[in-house]
């Protein structure tokens, strides 16, 4: 859905029936976000300023990610 910086931030087609989340990978690091409220759900490689700063971008997009989950998961139904 998204690159900034290395980071690709995406979700699953397949995903629907979990709360609105984000997922976020960077050269083999992997990392997922609920939306709503923005907390951290999984890490798995990145460092703990890596995550804060990620954690950040998701927090000031959250409105965009949110448009494009709901728009999409919308769709399916």
């Amino acid at each position: 859905m998204l690159r900034v910086r290395g980071y690709r931030f995406f979700f699953f087609s397949m995903e629907g029936r979990e709360p609105p989340h984000i997922h976020v990978a960077h050269a083999g690091r992997y990392a997922k976000f609920w939306l709503e409220p923005v907390s951290v759900a999984d890490v798995r490689g990145f460092r703990s300023h890596e995550i804060t700063e990620v954690r950040e971008f998701v927090i000031e997009n959250a409105s965009f990610f949110l448009e494009k989950w709901h728009g999409y998961f919308s769709s399916k139904s």
